[in-house]
């Protein structure tokens, strides 16, 4: 069986059926926003909400198209003119692939909550999701997912870190006994025998 993109399945669903994620890190300031309205205002909707179907609630949740879902929610207008319909297409991935989704459709737009993307990693490691498996699924290079870890402060997320030695101990060191004696009863120059140094208190 060939595979089909979910954008050849497109389905018109109520927006009370459609739900956002618990985990979407992308955040598009008012600006952006407005400019997202004016958008489907003069141009309609031109690209689905990407979602999850859940069959038992019959509820969509969203993976990608947030923003689209809330220039709808907050506005009478494109409700109306829409018949409160959303062009959503599906696809069927468990949660971890599904999260994965997200942050590949938003990386090259808008800008990401870093304590967001911190939780997601450490939900990834709790689905058994290793470094690798992020960086390839995410998009990220070991350093920006080392960074993410260490927000969380969770000591289990870091069983896949390699960490350097903070210190090495230096071996087989000698010392000058000698030079050591004279700095503790320097020699008084002007004199043939050495003299005490007062000690100060």
């Amino acid at each position: 069986m060939s595979f089909k993109s979910p954008v050849y399945q497109i389905l018109s669903v109520p927006i009370e059926k459609i739900e956002p994620n618990t985990y979407n890190p992308n955040a598009v300031a008012p600006p952006e926003m407005k400019l997202l309205y004016d958008s489907i205002k003069e141009d309609g909707y031109t690209m689905p909400i990407v979602c999850y179907h859940d069959g038992e609630r019959d509820r969509y949740i969203i993976v990608d198209g947030f923003h689209r879902y809330r220039v709808m929610l907050e506005h009478r207008d494109i409700y109306e003119r829409e018949g409160g319909m959303l062009p959503v297409s599906v696809i069927d991935k468990p949660l971890d692939h599904r999260m994965a989704s997200t942050i590949r459709h938003n990386r090259a737009r808008g800008s990401h909550d870093v304590d967001l993307m911190s939780n997601i990693i450490k939900e990834l490691h709790e689905l058994g999701r290793s470094d690798d498996w992020i960086s390839k699924h995410l998009g990220m290079d070991r350093d920006e997912i080392l960074r993410l870890k260490q927000l969380t402060g969770l000591m289990s997320l870091f069983r896949d870190v390699d960490f350097g030695e903070a210190w090495q101990p230096v071996e087989d060191t000698t010392y000058d006994l000698d030079f050591l004696d004279s700095l503790d009863t320097p020699e008084d120059d002007t004199a043939d025998t050495p003299t005490e140094t007062p000690l100060l208190v």
